[in-house]
């Protein structure tokens, strides 16, 4: 996220570099908005174009791509727009080259002016821009990333008429409890011992084995002899 707000910045200030520069001296107290997009291809002339199809409308194209990209987040447009910025600047430069014979920087304003700085360091600025924003599809792929390693519940959520199962247990037996009732409590009391003397008198009740509620796992201790 960082790097996408400083890339940006970043790139449109080049931007606004680039768009400036028109509007300054490029070459012996000439400036770039005098100059005819069409004259780059032909060669330079003394004629004075409209400031629509002059240097001016590669610039406003190349800053129009940068606010595209900054919008989308895409290095790729930003890259573009200072491509076609650096290009332009450096078609320039061969044909006024070839109209003036060479290409001088002078202190008297007879040579290469702050315009053409202008727009070289657009170029340079965009460029740069891109390089510093990590892009859109590297935070996706980073989201996804973090997607992954986010903790996963080992268990589903029990249904509402299971709420005493969870959290499931790995405990065998008689100790998971599936019911949410209590489990019913077997009588202690399993009548008269018959091989007790004391209590062997005692009546007995007709008991199959099946209906023994003694506890099969814990059977009751024979009491103490007195």
């Amino acid at each position: 996220m960082i790097r996408n707000v400083l890339g940006s910045l970043v790139a449109l200030a080049g931007a606004a570099s680039a768009v400036l520069s028109p509007f300054r001296d490029w070459y012996a107290g000439r400036a770039g908005q005098d100059y005819r997009v069409e004259d780059l291809f032909g060669g330079i002339t003394a004629a004075e174009p409209g400031v629509l199809v002059s240097m001016l409308l590669p610039f406003l194209a190349a800053a129009l791509l940068v606010i595209v990209g900054v919008v989308l987040r895409s290095r790729l447009v930003v890259a573009l727009a200072g491509l076609v910025v650096l290009g332009f600047t450096v078609l320039w430069m061969v044909r006024q080259g070839q109209a003036a014979g060479s290409l001088v920087v002078a202190g008297d304003g007879s040579g290469l002016q702050v315009g053409v700085v202008n727009a070289l360091a657009g170029g340079v600025l965009m460029l740069i821009g891109a390089l510093l924003m990590s892009g859109r599809g590297r935070q996706v792929r980073r989201s996804r990333r973090d997607r992954e390693r986010e903790p996963v519940e080992p268990y589903a959520a029990p249904a509402a008429d299971q709420v005493d199962t969870w959290p499931p247990t790995q405990e065998p037996g008689m100790s998971v409890q599936t019911s949410p009732w209590p489990e019913p409590e077997v009588d202690p009391y399993t009548g008269p011992d018959p091989r007790d003397p004391g209590t062997r008198s005692y009546p007995q009740a007709d008991r199959h084995p099946e209906d023994d509620p003694r506890d099969p796992v814990h059977p009751p201790h024979r009491p103490p002899r007195g």
